[in-house]
């Protein structure tokens, strides 16, 4: 079953019923107070909730955790929030006259994806060639968020863009560039009319965690819609010293001393499923509760992690992460080898926000342990998760 914009599902449905009221309201699917209670019977499938049956979810809500009636289909979205979490897209590299370039390919489609189980929401996303899903399948795929584009400081990047969709769309990246590379409405090329194409070209500058997203108008629709990915520029250890070139060693996917890392990548975004200007689920990478008790991200805990955490989270003035048990140093747009943040366990973020979170568990014992918005709603809808220690 799909959650249409007439369902009558609102967000404040979904935060007064909780877990058995959202699947008497939706048939049976989506999210829930309680990942452990039981499965309401057909009977009750589309009984309407009384105030016993709101008090007894949110008691059980207090004694157990947050997440969804059944499973996202992941097959058919053709993207995993797991291999999106590490999926970085170098494209192709090259050298010209000297020069490093990297290329991609990138698409703009139509496309409907599952967001929380039996909810669909009907987008429009990017899509590389280069990017892991396109490789697994041997097609194009678009995904939602976009595929993570890493290139190195300094690079000439490449980006032909065409727009297979049925709308016209632009991709402007958050860096340093020309007017005419910028990808706004009336500078340069402009939108790209479907069936259209464009060539992006510019320098890798600043290093930092950016990202891309479309420009075309209504841009808050053009946004909300999934159009949106992150762009990571590695810093160049060689434009560098001392301490600072061997930090950036670490953050440079070329260096082996990257790969001491475990680095993932977690863009936050929401969704308006019934286009009342009001998300009706929260996310890290789409799909609500993707890395829940049941699907965790396994970590090793002695491994240093690196987090870069993008915020694209459309009609919310803020989003937030917090880690349980912990705290961790924050580059702010990641333009730093240095903490601009240090000994923290909660940050905010505005829409296009985005940093670099650095953490470790050594020393600490195995197990799970959350993350979430610290907005509880936001959290409650779909933006919480595990990381298992182990």
């Amino acid at each position: 079953m799909k959650m249409t914009s007439n369902s009558g599902v609102t967000r404040r449905h979904f935060l007064k019923v909780g877990s058995i009221g959202l699947a008497a309201l939706s048939g049976g699917f989506g999210l829930r107070g309680l990942a452990r209670a039981e499965t309401p019977t057909p009977e009750h499938d589309h009984a309407t909730p009384t105030s016993g049956d709101v008090v007894a979810t949110a008691h059980a809500a207090d004694h157990g955790g947050m997440g969804t009636v059944g499973q996202v289909d992941h097959a058919a979205n053709q993207f995993n929030p797991h291999e999106i979490l590490t999926d970085f897209d170098t494209g192709v590299l090259t050298e010209e006259n000297g020069r490093a370039v990297r290329t991609w390919e990138m698409y703009a489609v139509d496309r409907e994806f599952e967001i929380a189980p039996g909810v669909h929401f009907p987008g429009w996303v990017y899509g590389t060639l280069t990017s892991a899903a396109s490789r697994r399948l041997g097609r194009l795929v678009g995904q939602c968020p976009g595929p993570t584009l890493r290139c190195v400081e300094g690079e000439r990047l490449r980006i032909h863009f065409i727009n297979a969709s049925s709308h016209p769309h632009t991709i402007h990246f958050h860096g340093i560039h020309s007017a005419v590379m910028d990808g706004i409405p009336g500078v340069g090329p402009g939108m790209i009319a479907p069936g259209g194409r464009f060539t992006y070209e510019f320098d890798a500058k600043p290093f930092g965690c950016h990202l891309y997203h479309c420009h075309a108008v209504p841009l808050k629709r053009h946004i909300h819609k999934g159009l949106y990915g992150a762009f990571i520029i590695d810093p160049d250890p060689t434009r560098h010293s001392g301490e600072d070139a061997a930090a950036a060693r670490t953050r440079n996917h070329t260096y082996a001393e990257s790969r001491a890392v475990n680095e993932m990548v977690m863009v936050l975004n929401g969704f308006d499923t019934n286009f009342d200007g009001e998300n009706e689920v929260y996310a890290a990478n789409t799909v609500a509760f993707a890395y829940d008790m049941t699907h965790p991200i396994t970590i090793a805990r002695d491994q240093p992690q690196r987090l870069y955490l993008i915020n694209v989270t459309e009609f919310d003035p803020i989003n937030s992460i917090h880690l349980h048990a912990n705290f961790f140093d924050y580059y702010d747009h990641g333009t730093t080898l240095r903490p601009t943040h240090q000994t923290v366990d909660t940050i905010m973020q505005c829409q296009a926000q985005r940093g670099i979170l650095e953490f470790s568990f050594a020393g600490f014992e195995p197990g799970l342990y959350m993350f979430h918005a610290h907005q509880t709603e936001l959290a409650e809808l779909g933006w919480m998760g595990f990381f298992d220690v182990q």
